[in-house]
């Protein structure tokens, strides 16, 4: 099925094939279990297609068997590690346009690697500019996405934090200088009154 002007994964692949290939087609995405029904697959080529996003689940039924999956040369920019679950095969992910970032670092993390392909996976984009161009092993040796964005997230809590502890002293100041100046006025009027009518009131 190489070069066959392909828009979907097929439905109609017998389902003792044991050596798929789909590479050099036109697919844009994978949905959950598009190959559910190859329980006996091997290898599976997808490089060179427009694939953009692989839902989770669109392996499954794979990890038993599956050692080859290629999916270079596509539109992969972020792809959550879920969509990789117990998946055993050795998988290529070069030359695809992704975005370096946690999501990415813990999809490395997940996948086993297909031998010479980590230099193809290079920063398209990134959360810190100066690792555009770069191999992301590279990057990921020097930095912790995901400890930077754990940083971030703690530093945004901190000053939501604060912003509402200013905003209960604001209000608690607020309420002490009324009740102060409520009690000025009373204790004035009360000056104010006649020596007997005060004395009554007291």
């Amino acid at each position: 099925c190489s070069n066959a002007r392909l828009t979907e994964v097929p439905r109609d692949i017998p389902n003792d094939t044991n050596k798929l290939y789909l590479d050099s087609n036109q697919i844009p995405f994978l949905p959950r279990d598009a190959f559910r029904d190859l329980p006996l697959l091997l290898e599976l080529d997808l490089s060179h297609n427009a694939i953009a996003s692989v839902e989770s689940g669109a392996f499954r039924g794979l990890a038993e068997h599956l050692h080859s999956l290629d999916l270079s040369s596509n539109r992969l920019v972020s792809v959550s590690k879920d969509a990789f679950s117990n998946l055993k095969a050795k998988v290529n992910l070069s030359n695809n346009p992704w975005l370096c970032d946690c999501q990415l670092q813990e999809l490395i993390r997940t996948v086993d690697l297909a031998a010479g392909s980590s230099g193809g996976i290079v920063c398209d984009s990134s959360t810190q500019e100066e690792h555009i161009g770069k191999a992301f092993l590279q990057v990921i040796a020097d930095t912790d996405f995901c400890n930077v964005y754990k940083k971030t997230t703690d530093i945004a809590m901190l000053v939501t934090m604060f912003g509402w502890f200013a905003m209960v002293i604001s209000y608690l100041v607020y309420y002490v200088r009324q009740n102060q100046e409520d009690a000025r006025r009373h204790l004035e009027y009360l000056k104010s009154l006649p020596s007997k009518q005060r004395r009554s009131e007291e």
